[in-house]
């Protein structure tokens, strides 16, 4: 169901964001990454807390990945959800979503690996599929590393959703690492301009102009864009992919795609729960002034843990 209103919180969060709005070209990007990290580092200062916090590098395949391992309270060993932030493929990095994962750890019980990926324009599409799926292979090949049980899960919000599903569906193809979970937190998959999500909702906190030069930064012509492991609402079959959750956001144009996407799951016969959050709009699970951002963020975690933590108890 649609709710009539954007929740007034959501409502007061987008109007402090819009403040900032993007310009619309490559040149910009740098140093509209700089501010952003400036800006999110100062407001992670207060973060919660977590039982340990260390960063440090993984192999990539086009050399080192920065990576930070947030891990719970108590003795390990912990089952590991490796995290893709978003920011469009161009924007975003450990330091931004560090609240959104802390949060993930407090609430799951599991340790998060939050990953650093090569962003567009200087490195487009596959860059970002190649460093995530390397991430992940070496989160399974290295529990002793992580301190961790084996188990393993892969998330992301936005264009971290579109990798962390894209991932699950390498593993599948590629008999990969053995992935117990994916959760995605209003994905950017299944993406399709006709959308009434997209016809009623672009200008809240993405505008139709943000989403085109997104694409035009990532992608490099549009064949690139139907290659299933660039949106993977294209392939063939997605029954061999991990359960799934699947959220989305009322008021975001982004919403049908991921609804679409989560009900291709269920016709693949992938075991799926999908929720949407009726009055909230894209980004709100990194929102910390937004109470629902919490709610969903345990929603998620509670699913995170019933796939990998089983009956142990989470605190």
């Amino acid at each position: 169901m649609q709710a009539d209103e954007i929740h007034p919180q959501a409502k007061a969060a987008v109007e402090r964001q819009d403040r900032f709005s993007l310009p619309h070209s490559r040149r910009a990007t740098p140093a509209l990454r700089f501010v952003s990290r400036v800006t999110m580092r100062i407001r992670n200062r207060h973060n919660p807390h977590v039982g340990t916090v260390t960063d440090l590098t993984i192999p990539g395949p086009a050399g080192d990945l920065d990576a930070r391992l947030y891990r719970p309270d108590g003795d390990g060993p912990h089952p590991t959800v490796v995290f893709f932030h978003g920011g469009g493929f161009v924007f975003g990095d450990i330091a931004t979503h560090d609240w959104l994962c802390r949060h993930l750890v407090r609430e799951s019980g599991c340790a998060v690996l939050s990953v650093d990926y090569r962003l567009a324009p200087e490195h487009p599409f596959p860059a970002a599929v190649e460093d995530a799926y390397a991430a992940t292979e070496w989160a399974a090949a290295n529990p002793e590393a992580l301190d961790a049980t084996g188990e393993l899960a892969v998330a992301g919000d936005s264009a971290g959703g579109n990798l962390a599903a894209v991932v699950a569906l390498l593993a599948a193809d590629r008999d990969g690492p053995a992935i117990d979970h994916q959760a995605l937190l209003y994905p950017g998959v299944g993406f399709d301009d006709e959308h009434p999500s997209m016809q009623d909702h672009a200008g809240i906190v993405l505008s139709e102009a943000d989403m085109e030069w997104f694409n035009e930064c990532y992608f490099v012509n549009d064949i690139h864009m139907r290659n299933p492991y660039a949106d993977p609402i294209n392939a063939a079959d997605l029954s061999g992919v991990a359960p799934a959750t699947v959220v989305t956001a009322g008021f975001d144009p982004l919403r049908d795609g991921g609804r679409a996407y989560a009900e291709r799951l269920v016709r693949d016969g992938v075991s799926t729960r999908y929720e949407n959050y009726a009055d909230m709009v894209h980004g709100f699970m990194t929102m910390r002034e937004v109470d629902r951002a919490r709610e969903a963020i345990a929603a998620v975690a509670d699913d995170l843990a019933g796939a990998l933590v089983g009956d142990r108890a989470v605190e």
